[in-house]
């Protein structure tokens, strides 16, 4: 009898696998706190990675933000005017593009092109034996491969959601400026007037924590690749989709604590 035969399940194959992949990824977690403290701290791949994240997003973050805001603004003046609210415009685009727009589009953003990226670097690296390789040479694969991406991508979110934030209001202000005539002073004036400290933070925090899910999501999958080079393509696949479904449930979390927040 073979050891496959004498392999016992719990409850069946499937639930079976389900926690062992949930107790290998709180393992794979645990092992960064662990390691992102432990010198060598790599800080020349740190930057590469960052440049990586952050510079060579900028482009789609851009577009993606100004469009944003310029369709927004646009989707929600007639129901403002219907009210007589139109002035109100500067400060509903501040309020949902600040608290959750900018945010969450960075995050989406960065789970399909970082997350999708960084999966499929480290699978192809897997399954070409490359990361035995790297082990083999006396280089901790996981402290150079795995910490690095998700230190850039913990830091570069964060600004790149802050910018999108910046050319969502900008795009926004175009469009009111071509409307009414709005000056740059009294329109960013208006859509702050009722953002607070608290507003910040929690936008802040949100795209601090979705980089975070984004870099180990996407390293996690690659770095546990199998399949050959079919793993590499399922790996891209499942970093992307696991992420984005990880972002929603933070946003909704996230929201409810900053709620609760703001009444104190």
């Amino acid at each position: 009898m073979s050891k496959d035969d004498t392999k016992k399940t719990v409850f069946s194959d499937s639930i079976d696998e389900y926690f062992i992949g949930v107790y290998t990824a709180y393992k794979f977690v645990i092992r960064f706190f662990k390691e992102v403290f432990v010198p060598p701290f790599h800080i020349r791949a740190i930057i590469t990675q960052s440049y990586e994240i952050g510079i060579k997003s900028l482009a789609l973050i851009s577009v993606t933000g100004f469009i944003i805001g310029i369709v927004f603004t646009k989707q929600s003046r007639p129901s403002l005017e219907d009210f007589g609210a139109a002035s109100w415009l500067p400060n509903l685009v501040g309020i949902a593009i600040i608290r959750a727009l900018g945010p969450v589009l960075t995050a989406l953003i960065c789970a399909g092109k970082v997350g999708s990226s960084i999966g499929a670097e480290l699978s192809s690296m897997k399954v070409t034996e490359q990361i035995e390789a790297m082990e083999v040479s006396a280089i901790n694969p996981f402290k150079y491969l795995v910490v690095t991406r998700v230190i850039a991508a913990t830091i570069m979110v964060p600004l790149l959601a802050l910018y999108c934030i910046f050319i969502g209001l900008m795009g926004s202000f175009i469009n009111v400026h071509a409307a009414e005539t709005t000056s740059f002073t009294t329109f960013f004036k208006d859509a702050f007037s009722s953002i607070t400290f608290v507003d910040l933070f929690a936008a802040t925090a949100k795209a601090t924590v979705y980089g975070f899910t984004i870099g180990i999501i996407g390293c996690y999958k690659g770095f546990n690749a199998t399949k050959g080079t079919h793993g590499v393509g399922k790996a891209a696949n499942e970093a992307v989709v696991l992420a984005m479904f990880l972002v929603f449930l933070e946003e909704v979390i996230i929201v409810q604590v900053s709620n609760w927040l703001r009444y104190f």
